[in-house]
């Protein structure tokens, strides 16, 4: 059997590596536009911000180490065209086009960052954040710069904004909607982190969106709506991605709202064609809709459900609550499930309550304060929850994703229980303080 996938991000990457652990025999061909594979596009803003030394740190591997797995790399191509009824893929690398034929073809294109239509984005200092290559263009940037705005507050926005300001350029976080963070957390719970992006020096502008950026070739100024206009040596469009669709639609796949269709065997509409990663749509565990999950653990996890559809075995990819968790500075925050608008939104009347605790026992030293914000349905079922502090958030989310994902109400949780100890926890944890308190809103 002969296994292509077009696209060496971490949905492709790692569906070649867990193919392999699988089956020693079958042909593995990976075709992908960047000249860097296996690396962490996560870490791109720590290692601009310096506490990573270099980008060399974040490629876990190259394409020769996986010459030496039987996984055949190919580097620096443009897939062009498609046929699933011949079952080809034509690829070009350095002006010679090749076309190679295929038994299964796996699209793992990603996303492209998303640029809103503006005057003055093709100055230079303009930049998009996709891999490495546009990390380095940045870092070499920023040695000559003094000033820069982000524009987009998503987590990606938030973590290079604050990698600037930490080498020393003066910062503007801008987004075009109210508040920071909008998918995962409530403006209460935002503004918590506005509040300390604010106390380490970055200034971030709500609601209102950069319409022209200003400059003769190189970017000078950014003008936000019709009057206010700053100063920027440099502009970061960290506005989102939207799915590579091309050659999906070439192969002749079915189209969602947003993204590839595809089974919970990673199948798409077309025979042995199949699609992980930010191109694909998800399914949503608490309403069963589609929804779109473009992070790096959600394709890691397709790429191992993909793996075993390959090659023969039983496979099922769960539905989605697209958890998260982001550090900036001292402050960690996260989130899982549902926030109260998007509820709302999709006629759900949430349930809500917010408390502050402690991450240790008040008696012990550099106990930090937890903000913990959790969202029920009418049911008392948990379907969301948003943590702030400036320790020990990780492991809450991932409790909160499993009491989500088993169903939980606030009155199964609050009865459970959990380890202490006066180092790590309240004797009381703070999750439990938070669902004791939304319980007594029920009958």
């Amino acid at each position: 059997m002969k296994v292509v996938i077009v696209g060496g991000g971490a949905g492709g990457i790692s569906t070649a590596s867990n193919i392999r652990k699988l089956d020693k025999e079958i042909e593995i061909t990976v075709l992908t536009r960047d000249n860097k594979v296996a690396y962490s596009p996560c870490a791109i803003p720590y290692v601009l911000s310096g506490k990573i030394e270099s980008f060399d740190d974040i490629i876990m591997r190259t394409p020769e180490d996986y010459k030496e797995k039987d996984i055949d790399v190919i580097t620096e191509v443009e897939v062009t065209e498609v046929d699933s009824d011949k079952k080809t893929v034509t690829y070009e690398k350095n002006g010679k086009k090749t076309v190679m034929d295929y038994d299964k073809l796996v699209l793992a294109t990603g996303g492209n960052p998303f640029v809103p239509p503006m005057q003055g984005v093709e100055l230079d200092g303009v930049f998009r954040i996709r891999n490495i290559d546009d990390g380095m263009r940045v870092q070499e940037a920023m040695k000559d710069a003094k000033s820069a705005i982000v524009t987009g507050a998503g987590l990606i926005g938030i973590e290079i904004a604050y990698a600037l300001k930490q080498q020393g350029l003066d910062v503007i976080l801008s987004e075009m909607l109210p508040q920071i963070v909008p998918r995962s957390l409530d403006k209460d719970m935002s503004d918590i982190l506005v509040k300390y992006l604010e106390m380490e020096g970055i200034q971030v502008v709500l609601g209102k969106p950069i319409t022209k950026l200003i400059g003769e070739t190189k970017v000078e100024k950014a003008c936000f709506g019709d009057e206010e206009i700053y100063d920027a040596d440099m502009v970061i469009m960290a506005t989102g991605v939207r799915a590579e669709l091309d050659l999906a639609r070439m192969a002749g796949c079915e189209i969602g709202r947003w993204a590839i269709l595809v089974n919970d065997r990673m199948e798409t509409s077309v025979e042995d064609v199949y699609a992980v990663g930010d191109c694909v749509e998800s399914k949503d565990l608490i309403l069963g809709s589609n929804t779109i999950s473009q992070l790096g653990t959600t394709a890691v996890r397709e790429s191992k459900t993909l793996a075993r559809t390959i090659c023969g075995k039983k496979s099922k990819f769960n539905p989605v609550l697209n958890s998260m968790v982001s550090k900036v500075g001292k402050l960690e925050f996260g989130a899982v499930g549902y926030t109260t608008s998007f509820a709302q939104q999709n006629r759900i009347r949430p349930v809500v309550q917010k408390v502050q605790a402690l991450t240790r026992a008040r008696y012990y030293p550099n106990a930090k304060p937890m903000d913990i914000k959790v969202i029920c349905d009418g049911n008392g079922t948990i379907i969301g929850c948003q943590i702030i502090a400036e320790e020990r958030v990780a492991e809450r989310i991932d409790t909160m994703t499993l009491a989500i994902t088993e169903g939980l109400t606030c009155f199964d949780l609050s009865n459970m229980e959990f380890a202490y100890a006066p180092p790590v926890s309240m004797v009381t944890d703070p999750l439990i303080l938070a669902v004791e308190e939304v319980s007594k809103k029920f009958n």
